[in-house]
């Protein structure tokens, strides 16, 4: 049956949405073609603190922090959008965005962009219930136990485990509720995050004393910017700040005001 014509109004209304949608995306090229000089950096919609914190006025966190500082040495404005993790990739590639926080490991085509030094390491550990006896020295350790993970997060270590069903895996959306479900369910026995990202969850939600984290660590990865493949000179002139704030004290100063 052949669908009825539009009318006016909803004609209008179409066109609205549509413009609206264009209008909320950064124009491609359009500050560079009006000779500004502006990092497009995506922030993502609920961050990743301590590294990224969005809950503000303004944006803050340790990745933040550290290209608020360098890119207007670079002379660059740095512009934040909040894209979500599923499209960042493809608004890199068609130059609407310039770079965003990432680890080469986690990404599924790394080969496709630019990355530049690490500016921080990811340091990925086990958090148990204070009161559990369970500890991390291998991975046979949690053999039969389920541990809490962050949705959409991939684990080249324990993948093999999770897939074979050696050890389960409870996925949750939001990283702050890995440690509800770990504190107030016996299903579950660990939760899996970065020490830092874990330590920030557990500071702002009062629950310091009810965890413990592993002394050792299930992997380690650079986080980086991965940047449009075209942006070679701004990641070498990156780099060459990076290394000064490194040598003065500057990127200390930034990463101790997140501990």
């Amino acid at each position: 049956m052949p669908s009825r014509p539009l009318t006016t109004l909803k004609r209008l209304s179409l066109l609205v949405v549509a413009m609206t949608t264009l209008l909320s995306l950064p124009a491609q090229g359009e500050d560079r073609q009006k000779g500004q000089n502006v990092f497009e950096f995506n922030i993502s919609p609920n961050g990743y603190p301590p590294y990224l914190i969005v809950d503000g006025k303004e944006p803050a966190g340790i990745m933040w922090d550290v290209v608020e500082l360098i890119a207007p040495r670079l002379g660059y404005e740095v512009k934040a959008h909040r894209i979500p993790r599923k499209r960042v990739d493809q608004m890199l590639t068609e130059g609407y965005i310039d770079g965003t926080p990432r680890a080469i490991q986690w990404t599924s085509e790394p080969e496709n962009f630019l990355f530049t030094d690490p500016i921080v390491h990811v340091e990925e550990v086990f958090f148990f219930p204070e009161h559990s006896d369970l500890e991390f020295q291998s991975i046979e350790d949690l053999t039969g136990k389920t541990i809490v993970t962050p949705l959409g997060y991939v684990y080249p270590t324990l993948e093999p485990y999770f897939s074979e069903g050696r050890i389960n895996r409870f996925d949750v959306s939001q990283d702050r509720n890995m440690f509800r479900y770990l504190l107030h369910s016996k299903r579950f026995d660990a939760a899996l995050t970065d020490r830092l990202v874990g330590r920030w969850i557990l500071k702002t939600e009062g629950l310091d004393e009810h965890f413990r984290s592993s002394g050792k660590s299930v992997s380690q990865y650079g986080f980086r910017l991965m940047l449009r493949p075209d942006w070679t000179e701004f990641a070498q002139a990156f780099n060459k700040e990076l290394a000064t704030i490194r040598k003065n004290g500057e990127l200390d100063a930034i990463l101790a005001r997140y501990r």
